[in-house]
């Protein structure tokens, strides 16, 4: 058997350790407005979606459970970022849509990668490129 790779040489520790330090990059941003990195996913996911997403839509958007999704919603709604409301069709449903405050929030925020770039040192055009590959190995490990 060979020798495992050190620490450092380990993509999923690399991707792991990237995901940790945009994460930090992201947190004051974010503290200001009293939001969460998952919480910031969910409002990425619903601008632009006038009638909302059902919950099993922004799971599946964000690669998650629905069931981590709903207490999510339940945070930005008692934050008045978002409202639930109930399928009338099908009641098991739940869509949730942005408030004029949730869209005030995402306007504040609304993507965070020219400070990625700016933290990073990296050209736009680089950090696209990186992007892409990692999100070709997300699309290959998924399947």
């Amino acid at each position: 058997m060979a020798d495992p790779l050190p620490l450092d040489e380990q993509l999923c520790f690399s991707l792991y350790a990237a995901t940790i330090a945009i994460n930090r990059a992201y947190k004051p941003v974010l503290d200001r407005l009293g939001i969460t990195y998952p919480q910031f996913l969910v409002l990425q996911v619903l601008h632009g979606a006038a009638e909302g997403r059902a919950i099993g839509e922004i799971a599946e958007r964000l690669a998650l459970e629905p069931s981590t999704i709903t207490p999510l919603a339940k945070r930005l709604e008692a934050a008045g970022l978002v409202t639930r409301l109930r399928n009338p069709a099908d009641e098991r449903q739940v869509r949730v849509r942005l408030t004029d405050a949730g869209e005030a929030c995402w306007a504040e925020t609304g993507c965070l990668a020219p400070l990625i770039v700016a933290r990073s040192g990296m050209a736009p055009e680089r950090l696209a490129a990186l992007n892409r590959e990692v999100a070709a190995l997300r699309r290959a490990l998924a399947e």
